[in-house]
């Protein structure tokens, strides 16, 4: 009697979290069908089913880890207050954020980065940088929006890659440099 094929809706989420997991672990160099089989604890063939190329896993990956510092600029109420200084609420996201898991923070960049290499990730990455610019053109010009999300992924590359710690004072001051 041949089994029938059991209905699993959440294989296709576990197998990105697999992912995750382990860039987050040995980067993305460390990343394929056969890691994340094992690592969701799936068949093979549900990683190739659900995601014909490692871009196409990739792809899904940057769009979900990037939603930890997008979702924080959409959810901040202070960002839509046009009484609350822009540039301390923008400082303190990103102390916020850098101060937490330092593997989340740096499997989001290393995901970002990737797109210098890996073309099919550009139009993700571009996705998050005009997200988080559309919600801070609410509060100040495009030009000025996308000013500030450069200065904010410079000043979080320097933390990250230097391991130095963040410093929130001067984080506001140059951001508020540049806001009108």
């Amino acid at each position: 009697m041949a089994r029938g094929r059991r209905y699993d809706p959440e294989r296709r989420q576990r197998i990105i979290d697999a992912a995750i997991r382990v860039i987050a672990r040995a980067g993305i160099a460390g990343l394929s069908h056969r890691t994340v089989a094992a690592e969701a604890d799936v068949p093979l063939g549900s990683t190739t089913y659900h995601f014909a190329s490692l871009d196409e896993l990739l792809v899904a990956a940057l769009r979900q880890a990037n939603e930890g510092f997008a979702a924080a600029v959409r959810e901040s109420g202070a960002l839509a207050d046009p009484d609350q200084d822009l540039a301390a609420e923008l400082a303190r996201l990103m102390g916020e954020w850098l101060g937490g898991e330092r593997t989340g923070v740096e499997l989001e960049y290393e995901l970002y980065l990737a797109a210098l290499r890996r073309a099919a990730l550009r139009p993700v990455a571009a996705e998050w940088t005009e997200g988080v610019t559309g919600v801070l053109s609410r509060r100040t010009d495009p030009v000025t929006a996308r000013a500030l999300v450069a200065l904010m992924d410079g000043i979080c590359l320097q933390v990250l890659l230097t391991d130095a710690a963040y410093d929130e004072r001067y984080a506001r001051e140059m951001l508020g440099r540049l806001i009108p």
